[in-house]
């Protein structure tokens, strides 16, 4: 039979399977080629699935000449609940894969072999370190989105070792509580979204309590649906002291302010439907795969879109504060790295793009501007560099380019930008937490006014944390000391501490309250354009 196709009545054999599996690689336009010094992607299917079986000797991997075996089952399950995790099941053929599913052809059987394994190996990847559409639509803004170096044949391997295949593939995302919850919320508002219908509050005047105003009916429907308020069966459109209680709460866990006053900020939460809030979600959970799935049982955490940092120690919230972070042309990137030493009283190298965008406008403005905040100058960055007198230098006649050579050093002390206490974790974004001598920004909502590294409200505390199960005895007593001295003392870690630098718009509290933040950054909206491309339908009728 030419086409492979068995007699009808006549029952597959495990040799018409593999026959039949060898010819449907060799389909393929790259065949089984030689792989030495290729890299194997999954985004390059043919010679994925050439990599793949000609690592496990061209052999089916999950189907026999009786059909799809067990692991097969738990393969298609977890693709076909994809959703559970917030990736979309067509990604992974499904559909093809239930096509094939009954089938005893072994060329129909072949196939569905391959497309369980592409498709594993794709949801594989998704599931833990996140799609990789985004890192190819912008590397430098969603430079930890999937993994470029991902192996597909190792994974494989992985897991056709594994014991409990089941167990395997629901061990791939992050178990941390961060992922957890917001799984459990997608899960939540998903339901919301398909029993609720959620009517538009109408725009109007800000609405106080006291007010008398239809909308209010609304108003309290909406806090029902959502959780906030209990069904009381209530009828008045006035806005009484329980439902500004509920108002109240609502704001701050949307991160607005929380007077009771429904504005046009408060409004647009409230209009906020599931399907909006499931997006949001989705978009989080991504993230957080982009990121370390073990945070460690003591780490520090940053959150940009929040504000601010907790240090974290057997799940349990030791420190919490307020932090300044990038501004937007200068945005604080998302990573995680390892703490490895504290700078007391440190020295700060000005970076090159400061001294040139900005230091060389003020010293034309006023040549004593570099003394009056003890910054020194020195003729280049290299070691034996000698210090300049900048007042006697013309800086009118030097440009930013010629900038680039001179060092500029602040000494340490109460004026220095850095403060007292620099937290450094070498990265290629040359990014830090540190202390700052500004201190009354941190008393302002939004905090985007760095460079991009991270000022923090509370250094000594997070000195006393970052330092707590070091060898030697760092007391607060003992922090204060090295800091009164005004004398530069680095301390490294004995064991480096993780630190993850996340963006959070939707994050659950340990309560299961859900919070949303600003997106300062735009971010979501870039992420979402990527993730949820407009239909063919929807984006012609937006011409």
């Amino acid at each position: 039979m030419g086409s492979g196709f068995t007699e009808p009545g006549h029952a597959a054999t495990a040799e018409d399977l593999t026959a039949a599996l060898t010819r449907h690689l060799n389909c393929f336009p790259l065949q089984l080629v030689d792989l030495n010094n290729q890299e194997i992607s999954i985004t390059n299917e043919e010679l994925c699935l050439a990599a793949i079986y000609t690592a496990t000797g061209m052999k089916p991997l999950w189907v026999t000449a009786d059909g799809p075996e067990q692991r097969a089952a738990v393969i298609l399950y977890y693709l076909a609940n994809a959703e559970a995790e917030g990736l979309p099941p067509d990604n992974y053929n499904v559909d093809t894969i239930q096509s094939l599913w009954l089938s005893n052809d072994p060329d129909h059987l072949a196939r569905l072999d391959t497309q369980l394994t592409l498709n594993f190996v794709k949801y594989a990847h998704d599931v833990s370190h996140g799609r990789i559409t985004p890192y190819k639509t912008d590397p430098l803004l969603f430079a930890e989105a999937g993994d470029i170096h991902f192996m597909p044949a190792r994974i494989i391997q992985q897991a056709l070792n594994a014991p409990d295949l089941a167990v395997f593939i629901a061990g791939l995302p992050p178990s941390h509580e961060y992922y957890t919850r917001l799984r459990d919320a997608l899960k939540h508002y998903r339901e919301l979204a398909a029993r609720e219908t959620w009517e538009p509050i109408p725009r109007g005047k800000s609405l106080h309590p006291g007010d008398r105003d239809e909308r209010i009916l609304l108003v309290r429907k909406r806090l029902v649906q959502a959780g906030a308020l209990n069904q009381t069966g209530e009828d008045d459109p006035l806005y009484d002291d329980r439902l500004a209680a509920a108002i109240k709460q609502f704001q701050h866990k949307n991160h607005l302010e929380d007077d009771g006053i429904i504005g046009k900020n408060t409004l647009a939460a409230l209009n906020t439907g599931p399907d909006e809030i499931v997006m949001k979600i989705i978009l989080n959970m991504a993230r957080w795969r982009w990121q370390e799935h073990e945070l460690g049982t003591r780490y520090v955490m940053v959150n940009i879109a929040n504000y601010d940092l907790k240090a974290v120690h057997d799940n349990q919230v030791q420190l919490e504060m307020a932090v300044i972070v990038g501004e937007l042309q200068n945005q604080t990137p998302v990573f995680s790295h390892r703490i490895q030493y504290l700078d007391f009283n440190p020295f700060w190298n000005i970076p090159p793009s400061i001294a040139r965008n900005e230091e060389l406008r003020a010293l034309r403005a006023d040549p004593y501007y570099l003394v009056n905040r003890h910054v020194r100058l020195f003729s280049s960055w290299d070691d034996d560099a000698v210090e300049l007198d900048s007042t006697l230098i013309d800086w009118q006649a030097i440009t930013p380019r010629q900038m680039n050579r001179y060092k500029l050093r602040q000494d340490p002390g109460p004026w220095n930008a850095l403060g007292r206490i620099k937290f450094v974790f070498p990265n290629r974004y040359d990014v830090y937490l540190h202390d700052t001598p500004g201190q009354d920004l941190f008393t302002r909502k939004k905090r985007s006014f760095s460079h991009g590294c991270i000022r923090v409200s509370r250094p000594l505390a997070l000195a006393q944390f970052v330092l707590a199960e070091e060898p030697q005895d760092w007391s607060e007593e003992k922090i204060g000391e090295v800091v009164a001295s005004s004398k530069r003392k680095v301390v490294t870690l004995t064991k480096p501490l993780p630190v993850h630098i996340t963006y959070q718009t939707v994050w659950v509290d340990n309560q299961g309250i859900i919070h949303f933040n600003n997106d300062n950054y735009g971010r979501d909206a870039m992420l979402a354009e990527i993730l949820f491309p407009p239909t063919p339908a929807v984006a012609d009728s937006a011409k």
